[in-house]
């Protein structure tokens, strides 16, 4: 039975990813930071099925530990401090969490399993004021927030301990990728979730920024399997990982709103403060490499996606609604 070691569990990709290697019969350990409120939410179904261990990507201590308790075949870095807003606001804690947290993941498994297989979950973001359209592996990174600075830390930190040391860590460029477990702070799930609450009375409104910016936005539950992809290689590398289109806030909104069968331009205002200091225009990747040499591809159209996260925030809104 192949074990792996999963950082960030509790996150949308962590329980995506921990169904996923559970499906294929892997012993799956997930790290945990103690908290005094329980954020297990959306790991609640799986809580019989998988072991979690008490560590902090700021406690170089406690990676340790958690590596030779859990003995891993794999390690999967997906822990960070992962909203870009927020790391304007607390870009030191960015930095710790995003970018040196990595090197402490590196540096427990360099130390106590060197032999495991190591994925780093880089970002789109690190593109930032993009250099080539659509980007690819190949494309230059100019990132535009504290976020995207701390993510390209760590890509570059996993390419140097990959060549320095003859590890298997490999990264993924993952773009936006979405789904009803995304954290209600991220733009898409704040929408969907606003159609259900305005769709049930329970709103008036959904204050929103820019609404021109242009993402390609995927499923988390079909980007979970290129992780795993990677890490079944004879050789690590990196992959840009995306669906190869793009759309605006805009069409995501009118699609959101429409499926509610609502009027938008009712219900959206913009406000100045969700803009970013330096904003990113445009993202669009190129996955023509892990097709070629993973065989994936992205299975969940952009209409699905919406539509997945509308119906499930409707259904979830609905629930909570006191009758």
């Amino acid at each position: 039975m192949k074990k792996a070691l999963i950082t960030g569990i509790t996150g949308q990709d962590g329980s995506y990813l921990a169904e996923l290697l559970l499906n294929k019969g892997y012993k799956v350990y997930g790290l945990t930071r103690r908290s005094s409120t329980s954020v297990t939410s959306r790991i609640t179904h799986l809580l019989g099925d998988i072991e979690l261990l008490p560590g902090d990507l700021l406690d170089q201590t406690s990676l340790f530990s958690a590596v030779e308790e859990s003995d891993p075949d794999e390690i999967y870095n997906l822990a960070a401090q992962s909203f870009v807003q927020t790391s304007w606001n607390q870009p030191v804690l960015t930095s710790e969490f995003t970018a040196t947290g990595v090197t402490r993941v590196l540096e427990a498994m360099k130390k106590i399993k060197p032999k495991a297989r190591f994925y780093q979950a880089s970002s789109s973001e690190m593109y930032g004021k993009v250099q080539a359209v659509p980007q690819s592996e190949d494309t230059s990174f100019y990132p535009r927030s504290p976020y995207g600075v701390a993510k390209l830390y760590g890509h570059w930190m996993t390419v140097n301990y990959r060549e320095s040391f003859n590890m298997h860590a490999s990264s993924g460029i993952l773009f936006n990728h979405e789904s009803p477990r995304r954290g209600l702070e991220f733009v898409t799930r704040k929408i969907t979730y606003h159609v259900a609450m305005i769709k049930n009375g329970l709103a008036h409104e959904v204050r929103l920024g820019n609404l021109d910016a242009k993402r390609d936005w995927g499923f988390a539950g079909d980007y979970v399997e290129a992780m795993w992809l990677m890490l079944q290689q004879d050789q690590p590398d990196d992959y840009v990982i995306s669906t190869n289109e793009t759309h605006t806030v805009k069409e995501f909104v009118e699609l959101a709103f429409g499926y509610a069968d609502l009027d938008w331009k009712k219900y959206v205002k913009i406000d100045e403060k969700f803009y970013r200091p330096a904003e990113v225009d445009l993202l669009i990747g190129d996955y023509s490499k892990a097709k070629k040499k993973l065989g994936w591809a992205p299975k969940t159209s952009f209409k699905e996606l919406v539509k997945m996260m509308v119906d499930c925030d409707l259904e979830l809104v609905k629930s909570q609604k006191p009758r």
